[in-house]
């Protein structure tokens, strides 16, 4: 998709990621607007909390009926740790930012793409989606919701003239990371990618309607082995895993 003249919903855009997306994108001509919690300034936003229901219907609502050329969804939260240490509105809020947000909001967009023929939707995932990782739980498994949301829509939206890519990009160096996750990645030797380099990808991979994109090796390559022999990775995984949980003991 040619992005000038385009109008373009974000989700994320305030975040560091995000707003490399959609500056890209703009620069492109593109007519972008921003979901996030609260004013973005020089951005035109729509305000809303995607992280409860009552705030993911009234953005909803607020996007139904206008004209979107593409939705790109980025905005994530994550919980480093052991699943019984996630508060359970923190659990509740990773499930409808990183999942229950993009399929609520394609389903909101989705009707004024069909009825021109027209569109695009583009979900920003991640690696840890297909290699799902300890600690990790709810976000792993949120992405990997994403990650079939985008299969499934894909297929349901064959011959209508929308596309949907999905991207995954294994860790980026930006404030999302937490201290431990840094951490984490600094004892086991986790690759960390340049967040502009990162932007430059996801927006390469919407503008050729590319499908499914996997950035970073060996991740990606790890990607395919664990959908057909998983207790390699496990394997691959236990040493990492282990000094993961030391980060928790005591």
């Amino acid at each position: 998709m040619r992005f000038k003249d385009r109008d373009i919903l974000v989700t994320g855009g305030s975040g560091a990621l995000g707003r490399r997306v959609l500056e890209q994108m703009q620069r492109e001509g593109g007519r972008v607007t921003v979901i996030a919690r609260a004013p973005v300034d020089g951005r035109n936003t729509l305000v809303g909390d995607l992280s409860t229901a009552h705030g993911l219907e009234t953005v909803a609502a607020a996007v139904a009926g206008r004209p979107w050329d593409l939705l790109v969804n980025i905005a994530g939260i994550q919980h480093f740790g052991p699943l019984e240490q996630q508060t359970p509105e923190h659990l509740l809020a990773s499930y409808m930012v990183n999942l229950i947000a993009p399929a609520r909001l394609a389903q909101a967009v989705l009707p004024g793409m069909k009825g021109r023929g027209r569109g695009q939707i583009a979900n920003v995932g991640s690696i840890f989606g297909s290699i799902n990782f300890a600690h990790f739980a709810t976000y792993s498994s949120a992405k990997a919701g994403m990650r079939a949301l985008s299969q499934s829509l894909r297929r349901e939206l064959t011959g209508t003239g929308i596309d949907v890519t999905y991207v995954a990009p294994r860790a980026v160096a930006t404030p999302f990371n937490s201290d431990r996750v840094n951490e984490f990645a600094r004892l086991t030797g986790m690759a960390v990618d340049d967040p502009d380099r990162i932007a430059r990808r996801i927006v390469a991979a919407i503008r050729k309607n590319r499908r499914d994109v996997y950035l970073g090796f060996p991740e990606a390559l790890f990607v395919r082995l664990n959908a057909v022999a998983p207790g390699l990775i496990d394997g691959a995984l236990k040493s990492n895993d282990l000094k993961a949980r030391a980060l928790f003991a005591g």
